[in-house]
């Protein structure tokens, strides 16, 4: 059995009383691994990362709820990502394991990325050891943790709620191939309507706009593996990816956090509130 290093992810609990619900986010790793070798630039690889996103939902332990954030890069394995989403293309022999590619890998961007932007990551193919350390040392200690954290919740409580979040670019449609319409600030992903009950999308939603912000559905961002395999509202697991866009908290060409992060951040807190009133008055009722 694989060691899981230490250093995968960061796991913060409430800093209260405990509540069922479970921030986590996938995409906001900056530590690269020394045997990435990948051929690109540490300025292209970072527009993969949600810069930030960590920081802005740091005060959700304050809130009853657990966070845990990667520190791997995505573009290095990516967590939102099944285990069979396996890039034949980059790989220097045989997957030993189950292959199901999705339309992420058929993109260049599944498990382990190919592409970025349409540029090679690589100068050279990656042998399947490469691939199966990666998911041994990040993917696996990741996806575990993140499992026992909702297990562990639902077990306790009958019930659960799960934020997955993330950023996205303002030209998402363009870079999604759908044209070039405006992008919402706040895109709440539910795989319509299958991943969370309407009570939580509308508390969320509701918050958001509350706030000042503008919010959209499923549009263009539906949620990704993470939220498929953990929302279930039937047995009363409720799971939302949350995409805010990037140059609301920051310059995006720089790096760096802008005079909106502070605005964002806030709505954020404001959010975490409304959703622990609403899962204390839920967990009441069982």
């Amino acid at each position: 059995m694989p060691t899981h290093p230490p250093d995968a992810y960061l796991l913060h609990r409430p800093a209260g009383d405990a509540l069922p619900i479970v921030v986590d986010s996938p995409h906001s790793g900056r530590e690269t691994p020394a045997d990435f070798d990948t051929a690109l630039a540490p300025g292209l690889l970072r527009s993969a990362e949600d810069s930030f996103v960590d920081e802005l939902w740091a005060g959700a332990p304050r809130h009853g709820a657990v966070l845990l954030a990667a520190r791997f890069p995505r573009a290095y394995i990516d967590p939102n990502r099944a285990l069979a989403d396996i890039d034949e293309a980059l790989l220097d022999g045989a997957w030993p394991g189950e292959v199901r590619p999705g339309p992420k890998t058929r993109l260049g961007i599944g498990l382990v990325w190919r592409l970025l932007d349409g540029q090679p990551m690589y100068r050279r193919r990656l042998s399947v050891a490469e691939v199966q350390r990666r998911i041994d040392t990040c993917w696996r200690p990741y996806t575990e943790a993140l499992q026992r954290e909702l297990e562990a919740a639902h077990q306790r409580f009958g019930a659960r709620w799960h934020l997955n979040v993330h950023s996205m670019p303002d030209d998402s449609y363009r870079k999604l191939g759908l044209g070039d319409r405006p992008l919402a600030d706040f895109v709440l992903g539910d795989r319509d309507a299958s991943t969370a009950d309407e009570a939580t999308m509308a508390l969320i939603e509701a918050s958001l706009r509350s706030s000042g912000f503008s919010v959209a559905r499923n549009d263009p961002f539906k949620g990704v593996e993470i939220v498929r395999t953990s929302g279930d509202p039937s047995r009363h697991c409720h799971a939302v990816q949350i995409e805010v866009k990037k140059s609301l908290y920051m310059d995006a060409a720089a790096y760096q956090r802008n005079a909106g992060f502070a605005r964002v951040q806030r709505a954020i807190e404001r959010l975490l509130g409304d959703l622990a009133n609403h899962v204390r008055q839920q967990i009441s009722k069982a």
